[in-house]
C-alpha cells in the first residue's frame, strides 16, 4: 500500500499491519474478533482497498474519498461523518454499520449490503444504488437528491424526511417503507412495491407512479401525481 496517511489518533501499529499485506491483515482480523481498530480520521483516499475486513473497525472522520472499496467489508463499522465520496462501492458490505452523517454522493454502491445501517443525514447525492440491499435501514433526513435505487430493497426501510426529488425507484421494493415527510418530487417510481408503505406528508410532486403497487395493494396506472 503507499505511504502512511494517518493521523495521531489512529492506532499505528494496527494501521500499520493493515498497508503491510491484505491476506496477513484479513488473517489478523479473523484471529482476534475482539479487537476494534481504530483507525479514526485515518486517510486512505485514492486507495486500491478492494476486498479489505474493516468490519467493526472505528473510521470515524476517516477519508476513502475515490479508493476502490469493491466487496470490502466494512460490516458494523462506524463511519460516522466518514467521506466515500466518489469511490467504487460495489458489492461492498455496510450491514448493520453506522454512516451517520457520512458522505457516499457519487459513489458507486451498486449491489452493496446496507442492510440495518444507520444513514440518518448522509449524503448520498448522485449515489448509485441500483440492486442495492438497504433492507431495514435508517435513512432518516438523508439527501438523495438524484440518485439511482433502481431495483433496490428497501423493505422496511426508514426514509422519513428523506429528500429524493429526482430519485430512481423504478422496480424498487418499498414494502412497508416509512416515506413520511419524504420529498419525491419528480421521483421516478414506475413499477415499485410500495405496499404497507407509510406515505403520510411525502411530496409525490411529478412523480412516476405507473405500474407502481400503492400502499393499499392497487396498482397505479397513472404516470403522475399532483
Amino acid at each position: 500500500m503507499s505511504e502512511e496517511r494517518a493521523i495521531a489518533m489512529a492506532n499505528l501499529e494496527q494501521l500499520a499491519l493493515f498497508q503491510e499485506d491484505t491476506i496477513l491483515w484479513n488473517r489478523w482480523r479473523e484471529e482476534n474478533p475482539q479487537v476494534r481498530p481504530d483507525f479514526v480520521g485515518v486517510d486512505f483516499s485514492g486507495l486500491d482497498l478492494r476486498g479489505h475486513n474493516f468490519s467493526g473497525v472505528d473510521l470515524t472522520d476517516a477519508n476513502f474519498r475515490g479508493g476502490d472499496l469493491i466487496k470490502a467489508d466494512f460490516s458494523e463499522a462506524i463511519l460516522d461523518e466518514a467521506d466515500l465520496s466518489n469511490s467504487d462501492l460495489i458489492k461492498t458490505d455496510f450491514s448493520n454499520a453506522d454512516l451517520s452523517n457520512a458522505d457516499l454522493s457519487e459513489s458507486g454502491t451498486r449491489e452493496s449490503d446496507l442492510s440495518g445501517a444507520n444513514l440518518k443525514e448522509a449524503n448520498l447525492i448522485g449515489t448509485d444504488l441500483a440492486g442495492a440491499n438497504v433492507i431495514g435501514a435508517n435513512l432518516s433526513n438523508a439527501d438523495l437528491i438524484g440518485a439511482n435505487l433502481e431495483g433496490a430493497s428497501l423493505v422496511k426501510a426508514n426514509l422519513s424526511h428523506a429528500d429524493l426529488s429526482g430519485a430512481n425507484l423504478s422496480r424498487a421494493s418499498l414494502i412497508k417503507t416509512n416515506l413520511a415527510g419524504a420529498s419525491l418530487i419528480g421521483a421516478n417510481l414506475s413499477g415499485a412495491n410500495l405496499s404497507g408503505a407509510n406515505l403520510s406528508g411525502a411530496n409525490l410532486s411529478g412523480a412516476n407512479l405507473e405500474g407502481a403497487v400503492m400502499p393499499d395493494g392497487k396498482v397505479n396506472q397513472q404516470s403522475t401525481k399532483k
